[in-house]
């Protein structure tokens, strides 16, 4: 997820009578037997996704949104583990045309234009998990060597912006001066993808030494001096992300979510957007859920996952955010492709369809 995504969701709380309709009758903690989402329902939330995606192969928000290079990426994850190969391919092929020699892309796209120039550090290193997943999916060499040089381009952009301190900017200005901060939440992130760019290299036969210790310098700030990132304690991201992107493991992982739980979850409605407001939303429920099936706790993830289908639309998109008290959604009635993917990818990860089902919740195989 990108920081400028959770920064939009929180601040406006409006409603429809549409939306309220479609929440109004919650599921409750109840645990299924059997699978997250039927065939159907996969497939319908597929559709609702692909909707979005423009001829060129970009991925927008939601239809006549935005678009960026994280969640277009996110995206293209889940049409391949719905089956919809070609279309995620289509999405990948966008990123190749669009990258700048660089090997960034900017921060948000509209279908036709840029909408903000600004570069997220985190954004662009995302490609790398991307292609990792799908490799999983497709088993499709080919699409890996044709991807090869995006990738490599993205990370080698991205460790390149590194500081003495071992920190990764979170973003770069338009006149390529890099932001004085880094993010807890992105830099998880970029240790997911460093890792899945690695065993992309492994599995082509490059050698990139400079990936493995920038991993393992920003592990460590994570792990040892979470303090010198900018303080978002009050977002949910921050709280499960270096769990869920597996730089915290075993007992200290499960320490952090067990610490941050009553700060977050909200009963049988999700995972709260930020600690302070009555807020979930389907993408931080989603991940969150994974983040505790990489922990082996399976049913506390089940639950998680069970509380989107309060936000689940009839024709299968998905709310982005509820209110709780109020059952309103917010913004009112918006439906987006970043929810709809964690949601996919959640269920996968979960239901065992695809061969990429652990993607999220192991670290890749080298």
């Amino acid at each position: 997820m990108t920081a400028e995504r959770a920064a939009s969701e929180a601040p406006t709380v409006a409603a429809d009578r549409r939306g309220r309709d479609h929440v109004a009758g919650r599921a409750g903690w109840a645990e299924r037997t059997g699978p997250m989402l039927t065939h159907d329902q996969v497939s319908a939330t597929a559709d609702a996704i692909e909707a979005c995606q423009q001829p060129d192969g970009l991925i927008l928000w939601m239809d006549g949104g935005h678009a960026d290079p994280w969640n277009h990426v996110e995206s293209a994850m889940a049409l391949a583990s719905a089956g919809r190969e070609a279309a995620a391919e289509r999405a990948y092929d966008w990123l190749a045309a669009h990258q700048h020699p660089a090997g960034s892309w900017h921060n948000y796209y509209t279908a036709h234009d840029v909408k903000d120039a600004k570069i997220d550090t985190n954004c662009c290193a995302y490609v790398a998990a991307g292609v990792w997943h799908h490799w999983l999916v497709s088993g499709d060499r080919g699409f890996v060597e044709s991807m090869w040089p995006t990738v490599a381009r993205a990370l080698d952009f991205v460790v390149s912006l590194r500081t003495a301190s071992g920190h990764i900017p979170w973003a770069v200005h338009v006149d390529g001066t890099p932001w004085s901060y880094a993010l807890l939440t992105a830099s998880s992130s970029i240790c997911h993808a460093l890792r899945c760019g690695s065993a992309l290299a492994d599995l082509l036969g490059h050698e990139r030494r400079t990936w493995a210790r920038t991993l393992a310098r920003t592990q460590h700030q994570i792990r040892r001096r979470p303090d010198g990132f900018e303080p978002k304690a009050r977002w949910a991201m921050d709280w499960y992300y270096p769990v869920l992107c597996g730089v915290l493991d075993g007992g200290q992982a499960r320490s952090r979510l067990a610490a941050g739980a009553p700060k977050f979850l909200l009963g049988a409605h999700g995972v709260r957007c930020v600690a302070d407001q009555p807020w979930v939303t389907a993408a931080e429920t989603s991940e969150c859920a994974l983040a505790y099936l990489r922990i082996g706790e399976t049913t506390t993830a089940r639950r998680l996952f069970e509380a989107t289908s309060a936000l689940r639309a009839p024709d299968g998109s998905y709310f982005t955010g509820w209110v709780v008290p109020q059952d309103k959604t917010f913004p009112p009635a918006e439906r987006s492709t970043y929810s709809a993917a964690a949601v996919l990818l959640a269920a996968d990860a979960l239901d065992r369809r695809s061969p990429a089902a652990d993607a999220l919740v192991t670290a890749p195989a080298r």
